[in-house]
This record gives structure tokens, sequence and C-alpha cells, in this order.
């Protein structure tokens, strides 16, 4: 036991093992993070709305928004869902579902305070049934805009 204690060579070994195993480790780990993250099932993907127009001025419009993946395919079979921001809608909340190209068309009409000089207006995507995609960043939004002969 009085040989074990005075031996100071023991501990010389023990930080390059350290770091060794701390390295192996976290590739290992990264290497299956990477793995799970091609699984189909466990994969998902945010969706985006580029809408035809985005400046517009109080009064009736017709827009056509176009849903995309983040490779910025069209998304068929998604509803674009159009609310007031700042800005209201006399039709409260409009939706459209997107044909095959991905394109939902909506009418919608504006309008503004009689203070405010410019206002938004959202759009959200609830994405199609079954389907890997989500919608949790924030979509493009609407400006609309007073004209100056208003």
């Amino acid at each position: 036991m009085s040989r074990f204690c005075r031996d100071e060579r023991a501990i010389e070994g023990l930080p390059v093992r350290l770091v060794v195993a701390l390295v192996v480790g976290v590739a290992s780990l990264s290497l299956m993070l990477n793995m799970l993250t091609g699984v189909e099932g466990l994969a998902v993907a945010e969706l985006d709305v580029r809408p035809e127009k985005d400046v517009i001025t109080p009064g009736s419009h017709e827009l056509d928004l176009v849903v995309v993946d983040p490779d910025g395919d069209p998304v068929p079979g998604a509803t674009a869902v159009v609310k007031s921001g700042s800005a209201s809608l006399a039709e409260g909340v409009v939706t459209a579902e997107t044909g095959d190209r991905g394109v939902a068309s909506v009418s919608i009409e504006p309008s503004l305070l009689a203070h405010q000089q410019d206002g938004t207006v959202v759009v959200d995507v609830k994405p199609p049934a079954g389907s890997q995609y989500v919608d949790r960043r924030g979509n493009t939004e609407i400006l609309v805009v007073r004209g100056a002969g208003e």
C-alpha cells in the first residue's frame, strides 16, 4: 500500500486518456446526430409564403400567395391564412388552399385607421395534413401603405 502512495507516475496517462475519450465521444455523437437528421420520420421542413405583392394600398385586392418549402419548391395542399395585423381586414380572416403549383388566391380588403400611414396584414400557413412540414417562424407580412391620393 505504501508503495502505491509513493508512485507519482499513476496520474501521468489520465489526462491524455480523458482527452482521447472526449474527442471520440464528440465525434460519435456528431455522427449519430447526423444520421438521425437524415431519417425521414424525424425531419421537418419549415414553410414560407411568398406574396405576389408585399406592398399594397387600402381597398380591395386579389392576391396570389405561393407556399414554398426550404428549397423554394411549391407546396400543394397547404392552407394560407390571412388575418389582420396592424392593418384591419374587412373579412376578418381569409383562407385559401394551395393548388398543384402551390398558389393560393385570396381576396382581401385591408383598411387603416385615420391616423395610420401604414400597417401590416399577417399570413400564416397550415401545412398539408400528414406532411413533414411546419410553420413555426413568421412569414412575409403584407405591408399596407396609405397612398398620396387618399
